[in-house]
């Protein structure tokens, strides 16, 4: 299979960096909330809810902060949209980051990520200031796609395709990684490998084995 993959395309948080789930979860114990309830508010109306419109730079953060309120009080705890958004800074994986380098030597790089229009409290992937945050990590990208800055946010299909033409590769030839299930059936249906992303070391064992490249 190795032979024919021309492209790599990658999520970023919770793939490049730790995942904001965790950081999700310790607010939740924290608050006395039940576990995964924000992200079970933001599964609710997926394509219309105010997370969406959000990563579609259809309202600002005050609004976000407002709208996110409503919804989750609508499930019986209300959580200002502020308090989730400055729960998305994640870490680097320094290992996942040396197989992104690795791949860049074989074949073409992409990167897909729903992120919102600007800063809120500190860098993160999923704010406009990632770019200078992760500027160094970025350059290994041949074409990143920002759902804030396109107006199109996954799982809908028209950004797979604009990443395979960006690159010039069909979907037969990529691989995509990313560690939320519904963003890989897309991909998936369009004839690209899919990884879902667990943990580094099954993304790792994974990843080799679609390329077929050395990831050291």
């Amino acid at each position: 299979m190795g032979s024919r993959i021309k492209a790599v395309i990658w999520d970023f948080g919770g793939v490049l960096t730790t995942s904001p789930f965790e950081a999700f979860n310790t607010y939740e114990a924290a608050n006395g909330l039940p576990a995964d309830f924000i992200r079970s508010v933001n599964a609710q109306n997926a394509d219309t809810n105010a997370w969406a419109k959000l990563e579609r730079s259809e309202i600002n953060t005050e609004e976000f902060d407002r709208l996110f309120r409503t919804e989750s009080l609508t499930f019986g705890h209300e959580i200002p949209g502020y308090d989730v958004l400055k729960l998305l800074s994640g870490e680097l994986r320094p290992r996942i980051v040396t197989a992104l380098k690795a791949c860049r030597r074989q074949a073409k790089t992409g990167c897909i990520t729903n992120n919102i229009p600007r800063p809120v409290d500190t860098a993160s992937p999923e704010t406009g200031d990632w770019r200078g945050k992760f500027a160094a990590i970025l350059d290994h990208f041949d074409h990143i796609l920002e759902s804030s800055r396109i107006g199109i946010r996954k799982p809908d299909p028209r950004i797979y395709a604009l990443m395979c033409e960006a690159l010039d590769v069909e979907a037969a030839d990529c691989v995509y990684l990313d560690d939320i299930g519904s963003n890989l059936k897309p991909a998936q249906a369009m004839g690209m490998t899919t990884i879902k992303v667990e943990d580094e070391m099954q993304l790792l064992e994974a990843l080799a084995t679609a390329t077929g490249f050395d990831l050291e």
